[in-house]
């Protein structure tokens, strides 16, 4: 359903290729009610009243069309994958082709799994079993959604993670672990048996109260009662430093955000 010539031509091209049928529509024309999934252009995606719509810039349109039509799902086993952090990596890989990767801005960014999840509705989570408070978070935020009794995959991501070096050195690792994550087998549990954590012990709160220093520029020292809700990942810790910088100016701080006593 376009009015870009080159659209057609790809999206018929390619559909023909694969011996799937299709109908020829214009924009204005009323969509038949067998039809499951819309192809577009960019220039028609936002005009197009319907459900399902796949975009059409290249001829890869194919992996999420294919992953869209019921019966004709082109992956048997498809695993959205997360290599949890401060900036987790996350990848789609499906019978292990990598389909998608993402570097997400932090463990409460999870509107893109639930993206994903849409996108690729037969797809199964898999989680590093590692940096486990910020994976607390990521799973508490997607409790939020999902419900705690969601199943996923918890995978030990021991040597999953890759030396590499150059600028951008960190997203790399997180993406290739996330990859890694996804062709590893793991234990399948719910969401809940795992965003239930045990009190935190002294030596994780006084590396999270490090952490604040090293982040806040060696400003900032957050109390151990905001490190503990940092641990039980409750929030994240940049969110920690926020709330002792507002404690602080409510208490006369203004320009003393050292070390609390």
């Amino acid at each position: 359903m376009t009015s870009n010539a080159k659209v057609y031509y790809i999206a018929s091209k390619v559909l023909k290729e694969y011996r799937i049928p299709f109908y020829s529509l214009k924009v204005s024309d009323k969509i038949p009610f067998d039809v499951e999934v819309v192809l577009t252009g960019e220039e028609d995606y936002d005009k197009i009243n319907f459900p399902v719509k796949v975009l059409v810039k290249d001829e890869g349109f194919i992996d999420e069309l294919l992953a869209r039509l019921e019966g004709r799902k082109r992956f048997k086993n498809i695993y959205i994958a997360i290599d949890p952090g401060e900036r987790p990596g996350v990848a789609v890989v499906g019978d292990n082709r990598i389909i998608e990767v993402y570097h997400l801005k932090s463990p409460k960014d999870t509107e893109t799994i639930l993206e994903l999840l849409e996108k690729y509705p037969k797809a199964k989570i898999k989680i590093g079993h590692a940096a486990k408070r910020h994976r607390v978070l990521m799973l508490k935020m997607l409790a939020h959604v999902l419900g705690e009794d969601y199943p996923i995959i918890l995978v030990n991501e021991r040597s999953t993670t890759p030396k590499v070096g150059g600028i951008e050195s960190s997203q790399v690792q997180d993406i290739v672990a996330s990859i890694n994550i996804a062709l590893r087998e793991g234990r399948e549990v719910r969401i809940g048996e795992l965003i239930h954590i045990h009190e935190p012990s002294k030596r994780e709160i006084e590396h999270i109260k490090s952490r604040s220093r090293e982040l806040s520029g060696g400003k900032i020292t957050i109390s151990s009662e905001l490190a503990k809700e940092v641990a039980r990942g409750n929030m994240s810790l940049e969110e920690a430093i926020e709330v002792y910088k507002r404690r602080k100016l409510r208490r006369g701080g203004k320009n003393d955000f050292r070390k609390e006593g």
